[in-house]
């Protein structure tokens, strides 16, 4: 489905990325192998209406892993040159960060496996028949996890980065903190924020930020940032946000296919 979004209100400031270029910024995919391959099959299929494009880019906002029944796949599509001719980047969502806690000894995983990360292992191959209780059974379990993830894997964790940019655009998982600087930014609000940066008009001046981590049953488009997490994993609905120049139109796994104009 594509859905055509428009910057004509005075209080919406379109930004813009290089000429030449286009950007599409996928949301939480948390694996949901099927959405992910429907969705860039959808985003091969607008590229193609754009053939005065000289660059196109890839922006995966992070949460990769978790809830859905194919976080393994899921990385292993991503490993695998989802798109050929884009040049890609791999944002490191709180998930990823969650689960990489967890294998590096800094959690006991309780959080983690609370709110996803079981699916995640049973997607490794690594059963549980309980939550882990002592320092003994979470070790255990952490090895266990450790062993079944590929080294292919481990590293693509690790080298997935906190934030981009393109033009007047930043890309970051879930926010950023209200006031301060990009380059003074916490790692963790980068990863973690929800309601200082929501509640925020100007979290960042100057740019549009553009992000996951919190669930909405549509995009929420602001004067200065654009929430593109659609809940994936429970609704069916992965969602790209794509812009050329001054233009930024939705590209997302809906069933019925049409445009409609969003204010």
């Amino acid at each position: 489905m594509l859905r055509r979004l428009f910057g004509g209100g005075a209080k919406v400031r379109p930004g813009t990325v290089p000429a030449g270029q286009a950007v599409y910024a996928v949301g939480d995919i948390h694996g949901r192998l099927d959405l992910l391959e429907d969705l860039l099959s959808r985003i091969a299929e607008d590229a193609r209406r754009h053939s005065a494009d000289q660059a196109r880019q890839l922006v995966f906002l992070g949460d990769y892993v978790d809830r859905g029944s194919e976080s393994r796949g899921v990385v292993e599509r991503l490993l695998d040159d989802p798109m050929p001719g884009f040049s890609k980047v791999y944002l490191m969502g709180n998930h990823e960060e969650a689960m990489l806690a967890f294998l590096d000894g800094l959690s006991d995983g309780l959080d983690w496996l609370s709110f996803g990360g079981l699916e995640t292992l049973l997607s490794y191959g690594v059963p549980l028949r309980s939550l882990p209780r002592s320092e003994g059974s979470s070790r255990a379990l952490r090895q266990a996890l450790a062993e079944a993830v590929p080294p292919s894997h481990l590293d693509f964790f690790k080298s997935c980065t906190l934030h981009h940019s393109a033009g007047d655009y930043l890309f970051v998982h879930a926010g950023v903190r209200p006031g301060i600087a990009l380059e003074r930014q916490d790692p963790a609000d980068l990863m973690w924020i929800r309601d200082d940066f929501l509640r925020s008009k100007v979290p960042l001046p100057g740019r549009i930020v553009v992000h996951g981590h919190t669930i909405r049953p549509e995009v929420e488009i602001r004067p200065n940032r654009i929430g593109i997490d659609t809940g994936a994993y429970r609704t069916g609905v992965l969602t790209a946000l794509a812009i050329d120049g001054t233009e930024s139109w939705l590209v997302d796994t809906r069933i019925v296919e049409q445009e409609v104009a969003l204010c």
